[in-house]
């Protein structure tokens, strides 16, 4: 039997990006909340998490993610606005939104979806919400001051990112968190 390797795919984030959200997740943190902070090495925007794949069928993922990006241009995206799920008020998951550039962002998605049932994984019912995890909510601890915190978080300053290419993604699970290894990336035109 083969070794079944946790993965999604996702698209990266650049340096200059990822010390924005830094700053922003800092501000958050001092709610004194009980959150699990993403580490700044595993800021992404997930396309699609595949879950535990055969390790022989990573190239067939490689093959429909190259279809995916063949002719589709890279393009910018603005993050804009911090929320939660499943709501503020009660979150979850914590989050940066995606606001220019959403539907292009969408449009990848839709060809990653569809690449991914083309070949046996199930297709996602929820249509597409382009974001960014920052943390998840583990107690209620201090939640009070986290939603606070979030109704009046912003970014210091515009956050745009080039979307040049789609990547797959190796996830292992640790006590400290989660580790990402890059398996593959399709560069967009």
């Amino acid at each position: 039997m083969s070794e079944l390797v946790r993965s999604f795919i996702a698209v990266e984030v650049g340096k200059a990006e990822r010390r924005e959200l830094l700053g922003l997740i800092s501000t958050l943190k001092e709610a004194g909340a009980d959150v699990k902070w993403v580490r700044p090495e595993n800021l992404h925007l997930t396309l699609k998490f595949l879950g535990d794949v055969e390790e022989e069928r990573l190239g067939e993922v490689k093959g429909f993610l190259d279809r995916a990006a063949y002719g589709t241009k890279a393009f910018g995206i603005h993050l804009a606005g911090v929320g939660a799920f499943p709501g503020i008020h009660r979150p979850t998951v914590i989050w940066a939104g995606v606001d220019k550039g959403e539907e292009l962002l969408a449009g990848l998605a839709g060809k990653v979806e569809e690449g991914a049932a083309g070949i046996g994984f199930q297709k996602e019912e929820r249509p597409f919400a382009g974001h960014l995890t920052l943390g998840r909510v583990r107690t209620r601890k201090n939640l009070s001051r986290l939603v606070s915190a979030l109704e009046r978080a912003s970014f210091s300053s515009a956050v745009e990112t080039k979307v040049d290419g789609v990547s797959l993604y190796k996830s292992t699970l640790t006590p400290e968190g989660s580790v990402y290894e890059l398996i593959h990336r399709a560069r967009l035109i």
